[in-house]
């Protein structure tokens, strides 16, 4: 198990499909840890600090979560709504990443709090394109959001974002 500190929670429950989200992530996660998660179970142990996970301290969340909808064990939306309903998480995006593209799994995911519905694409060259730009986007130009209450923050609320 990994003990060490993410930046980004994959949840994907195929070996195959997580090895090529952390290829196509590309260069925008270079310098950007990834905890993969093989189910849903995992990723909450993960972030909430129980099981293999409890000695991971608390305050050290992840920018991003990247949630497959079909993860087993605690399903995709369970982890989602358990996310966001913590004030220690809830702040965190979370991009469903899915081969689903049922209407009641992308309004379900919305509901629950989910950033961003992104169906995988079949094709594989567009499939990893589409993750490269999501890492672009979450990684590198969407701004994290500050830490939250009672936690330690980066800056004062007055401070810029960037120098």
């Amino acid at each position: 198990m990994q003990r060490f500190r993410a930046d980004v929670v994959l949840v994907e429950d195929d070996p195959a499909d997580a090895e090529l989200i952390l290829e196509s992530l590309g260069a925008d996660a270079m310098g950007h840890r990834v905890h993969v998660a093989p189910d849903g179970e995992d990723a909450l142990d993960y972030v909430f600090c129980r099981a293999a996970y409890a000695g991971r301290p608390p305050a050290d969340l992840p920018r991003l979560f990247i949630l497959d909808i079909n993860a087993t064990k605690v399903g995709g939306l369970d982890v989602l709504r358990q996310l966001k309903q913590d004030r220690r998480t809830a702040t965190i995006p979370v991009v469903m990443l899915t081969s689903s593209n049922l209407l009641r799994d992308v309004a379900a995911g919305y509901e629950l709090g989910a950033n961003s519905y992104v169906q995988k694409p079949v094709d594989f060259a567009q499939f990893r394109e589409t993750v490269r730009l999501l890492g672009a986007y979450w990684l590198s130009v969407n701004e994290p959001p500050p830490a939250p209450p009672g936690e330690a923050a980066a800056s004062g609320p007055d401070m810029p974002l960037r120098n």
